[in-house]
């Protein structure tokens, strides 16, 4: 396949195509890769804790990292991120000729900041699992001791069902974190039925 065709057909893949992923399953995300289970780890606020505190915090997750060979980690913004809008508003800012305009434009500029100063907590962190090879019967059996463990920590972590797995896609991939409805197939908000 030449170049040409190969754009062609990266033109029509499905967005889980590109993403490259076969299926969702109700507790992992299948890819060619293997299937990524996530646990969603419910974040300390360490901001108020003392230096003994964070010590013993960072050694528990380095139990828990060293007892996991397949352990990733993420950390995602579980808000909508402001800076392109900020972005814009400044430029527009300079460009602006009107003082009265000016004025507002910065009134919005401040609002957006004080709204992602209330936000900047809202982190989700994963980690996440890779099964290759693991047989289906061992598998909900393995993933039982991982939660276990990060229990055991001290950690608050519960395993990601099918509709985390989709939020954490549009998160990722969309930075969208208000949309509602999650989409099996691609643009299958838009099919009505019997029409």
């Amino acid at each position: 396949m030449n170049r040409k065709e190969k754009l062609a057909v990266k033109e029509k893949a499905s967005t889980r195509q590109l993403m490259n992923i076969t299926n969702i399953t109700d507790y992992s995300l299948v890819t060619s890769h293997g299937r990524l289970v996530y646990f969603m780890i419910k974040p300390t606020n360490i901001s108020v804790l003392s230096d003994t505190s964070v010590g013993a915090r960072i050694y528990a997750l380095m139990n828990v990292l060293k007892g996991i060979a397949e352990i990733e980690m993420l950390c995602l913004n579980s808000r909508e991120n402001f800076e392109g809008n900020k972005s814009f508003l400044r430029h527009r800012t300079e460009d602006e000729q009107n003082p009265i305009i000016r004025k507002l434009l910065l009134q919005d500029a401040s609002n957006l900041d004080r709204m992602q100063v209330q936000m900047a907590t809202a982190r989700e962190f994963l980690i996440i699992i890779r099964l290759r090879d693991e047989k289906e019967a061992d598998v909900f059996s393995y993933l039982s001791r991982i939660e276990k463990s990060l229990k055991d920590q001290g950690f608050t972590a519960r395993r990601a069902a099918e509709a985390d797995i989709k939020r954490i896609l549009g998160v990722y991939y969309e930075q969208n974190v208000t949309t509602e409805q999650f989409e099996d197939f691609d643009g299958e908000r838009w099919v009505i039925l019997n029409e």
